[in-house]
């Protein structure tokens, strides 16, 4: 069983979404709204993701480049600090679990190996799991910069999986369960309310090697 980390595991996009909250409230644009500056902030996001990646880093740059787009000019040295301050509130963060994560994966590593795949930058992933405190279940980890059908691929080969009977655990259809599933895998899509906008896609509803849920718990009523 290969499990995502963010918003499977751990609250992570709910954070990201305060802070873009906070900033477009703070910015209190002259003649666009909530809605109009987010749709700029979303288009520099997915460009920014593209060249240097996740995380909160990458959210960062997002926010000063946006600032940068919709007031037409730099920010000053206080509007610079003001803007670090808020996305600051990532790093400060203690990670909160999702509801029954850990009783949970207690249970399947008694049962199954258990892997991690999460993506992002190396150093902000690794620091979210040491505080989670979820490593010891996992007989692999692996921080990748990108999910995608290469990705499993590679995992599979480097492990000697099989396909028809590993499954990949996430809430990302983007990441986690389409390419999973190109590479041959099976997928359990447990969706998140904060689910990132960018990590958001379409799912057969008729592919038999998809299983929905609800919750996390759930897990243990089918493995």
């Amino acid at each position: 069983m290969i499990f995502d980390a963010d918003d499977t595991l751990w609250e992570n996009n709910v954070l990201f979404e305060r802070v873009i909250d906070d900033f477009l409230r703070w910015m209190a644009h002259p003649t666009r709204d909530l809605t109009e500056m987010r749709a700029v902030l979303d288009e520099i996001e997915a460009a920014n993701a593209v060249t240097h990646g996740y995380g909160a880093k990458v959210l960062l740059r997002s926010l000063h480049d946006c600032f940068e787009r919709l007031s037409e000019r730099p920010a000053d040295p206080a509007e610079r600090t003001a803007i670090n301050e808020l996305a600051g509130a990532l790093s400060r963060n203690e990670v909160e679990l999702i509801r029954d994560v850990s009783t949970t994966l207690e249970i399947l590593a008694d049962r199954y190996q258990l892997m991690l795949l999460t993506k992002g930058d190396k150093e902000e992933q690794q620091r979210k799991l040491d505080a989670s405190k979820l490593g010891r279940h996992f007989e692999h980890i692996h921080i990748v910069p990108e999910k995608n059908v290469d990705t499993y691929l590679a995992l599979i080969d480097r492990h000697g999986l099989r396909t028809e009977l590993t499954w990949m655990i996430g809430n990302s259809p983007r990441s986690d369960i389409r390419p999973a599933r190109a590479a041959g895998l099976n997928a359990v899509f447990i969706p998140h309310e904060h689910t990132w906008v960018l990590e958001q896609d379409d799912i057969d509803a008729t592919d038999d090697r998809v299983l929905v849920l609800t919750g996390f718990a759930e897990l243990l009523e089918h493995f």
